[in-house]
């Protein structure tokens, strides 16, 4: 930017304003267009990943960590974008994860082609306040047009009934892991049906557990009712039947004084009557707690091997779980409460479960809380598979299916999928359009010309030609079959009963808009100089340990 100087040597404007090493950018060319540019750039990056024939990104994070996926939400948040109008795409996108769970993919391709239309209409001489003007009128006409385009509605009942319940989330495992989204589905909607309490709307999430154990392969994937830990007990009692359980989080071990004190010891004799004192007062409490009818114990922290001695005696199973989450689950699954003390539980505090028992699975031996036939608040869907790679892969397709079944629960709506309900929406805002009599028109129309990227999106990612579909798929709607999306089977134009969630589109098309509508409204850039000196050269052969 050109800055005038006067004859001292000091600068005006915005310069002399800010400190020396200051950037400022302003005006069309410089501040909207690149930050138009750089939101394109991140939308063609995840553009290919799009629907069932996404292709896989490799992405190595600033901790050398490795991530084989298609999930827009993981891809762009370990990409770790720096450019500040990309990153508004990002935050959206994790909006997006947090609200829905799903539909990232679509609020990033979305946001990216809404401002390359932008991109032509400011060439064209629009102004940004118009196009923005134009795509909050196309946005309220979207939603409006979205609740008319309802094509199945579940009963209730369909969170009791795992095979209703699959075929509702088929299509969302299908866009992550295409070729095995039957089951995953399945074993899903299993987890979610056992998990389900009487009233869907208070359905938690965190009741459907994940475990990961390597070997076989993902089609040895399984449900457990009730908890899977991955970690083996710590005496020598390995199965328990009809389980009562108390839950320690203090450590199990001989009872210390909590101020110091100073023993004199005069003889050994003291020196052995002490020491049994202690064993006796141990063995004492752990008596009282087996007299009460416990025969599973669950410690938060260390168990001493005097104590474990003691429960091995009295038929006791000892399990040690450090992570106070994984033991506040534990107490969701057996209705246990956790004790701060030492002492014999109470019949409130204590849990219940129809089996404890350790079994192997592909050599890591799990101990698991067994509900069998009883009510169980947890599920657990324990995955397999060659490597951690693929496992990471299918607990984020599982993730957005449970998230898919709680968005379900407060609004069961559906759409048309594969296309289908971005193209009637593209058709509904074009016509709406070429109502308007302003200048706005050109912005709604472009709107709608930007929600036809899904299905050409689709098309593309499947080898089809894109022009020749969306042709096809307008030519069907308007003979009345309103259903016909992208079959990517057969690479036709077809209704396979694909289905997306009327919440989640809703969703994705508000976030994408408003992001796009914020880099629009964007018209400088101002960066202040960075804090600190010049980066120091990193020292090598250094000793780190």
């Amino acid at each position: 930017m050109a800055t005038a100087r006067s004859l001292t040597g000091g600068s005006f404007g915005m310069q002399g304003m800010l400190k020396e090493g200051a950037k400022h950018l302003s005006g069309l060319e410089e501040a909207t267009l690149k930050n138009i540019e750089a939101a394109k750039q991140l939308a063609s990056t995840v553009r290919t990943s799009l629907g069932p024939n996404g292709m896989n990104k490799m992405v190595i994070n600033h901790l050398e960590k490795l991530f084989i996926t298609n999930d827009s939400a993981t891809i762009v948040k370990e990409l770790e974008v720096q450019h500040p109008a990309a990153k508004l795409l990002v935050l959206a996108s994790k909006m997006q994860e947090t609200e829905s769970g799903d539909g990232t993919n679509l609020v990033v391709v979305l946001a990216g082609e809404l401002l390359a239309m932008a991109e032509e209409l400011l060439k064209s001489g629009l102004h940004c306040s118009e196009i923005i003007l134009g795509y909050n009128m196309a946005l309220a006409k979207c939603l409006e047009t979205l609740e008319t385009l309802v094509a199945f509605t579940p009963e209730q009942s369909v969170f009791k009934d795992p095979a209703q319940l699959a075929a509702c989330i088929t299509p969302v495992i299908a866009s992550k892991q295409w070729g095995n989204e039957k089951l995953f589905a399945l074993k899903i909607a299993e987890a979610c049906s056992i998990a389900m309490p009487a009233n869907p709307a208070h359905f938690n999430m965190d009741n459907v557990r994940v475990a990961k154990i390597v070997g076989a392969s993902v089609q040895s994937t399984t449900v457990v009712r009730g908890m899977c830990l991955p970690r083996s007990v710590l005496g020598t009692v390995t199965d328990v039947r009809n389980a009562k359980i108390a839950v320690y989080g203090i450590p199990l071990d001989s009872v210390t004084t909590e101020t110091k004190g100073t023993v004199l010891l005069k003889s050994a004799e003291e020196i052995k009557e002490y020491n049994n004192s202690e064993e006796k007062s141990l063995e004492k409490i752990i008596k009282q707690i087996a007299d009460v009818g416990v025969n599973v114990i669950v410690c938060g922290q260390q168990v001493g091997e005097l104590a474990l001695h003691f429960l091995d005696k009295y038929k006791i199973l000892c399990l040690k779980v450090p992570s106070k989450f994984e033991l506040r689950r534990v107490c969701r699954t057996t209705g246990a409460n956790t004790l701060v003390r030492l002492e014999p539980p109470t019949a409130a505090d204590l849990g219940h479960c129809q089996r404890v028992h350790i079994k192997e699975i592909g050599s890591t031996n799990c101990t698991i809380f067994d509900h069998e036939t009883d009510g169980s608040r947890v599920a657990t869907i324990i995955i397999r598979g060659s490597t951690p790679n693929i496992m990471d892969d299918v607990e984020r397709a599982v993730d957005d299916g449970v998230n898919v079944v709680k968005s379900m629960t407060r609004d069961p709506r559906f759409v048309g999928g594969a296309g289908a309900c971005e193209l009637r929406l593209a058709d509904a805002i074009t016509a709406y359009g070429e109502a308007q009599p302003g200048l706005e028109q050109y912005a709604i129309n472009k709107f709608g010309v930007a929600l036809e990227v899904v299905p050409r999106t689709l098309a593309q990612n499947a080898g089809m030609d894109a022009t020749e579909v969306i042709a096809e798929m307008y030519a069907a709607h308007k003979a009345g079959k309103v259903g016909v999306g992208i079959d990517v089977d057969e690479c036709v134009t077809a209704d396979r009963g694909v289905m997306d969630l009327l919440q989640t589109k809703k969703e994705a098309i508000k976030m994408a808009t408003d992001a796009a509508v914020t880099v629009l409204r964007v018209d400088q850039i101002i960066m202040s100089k960075p804090a600190g000196g010049p980066k120091s050269a990193p020292q090598g052969g250094g000793d780190d340990d």
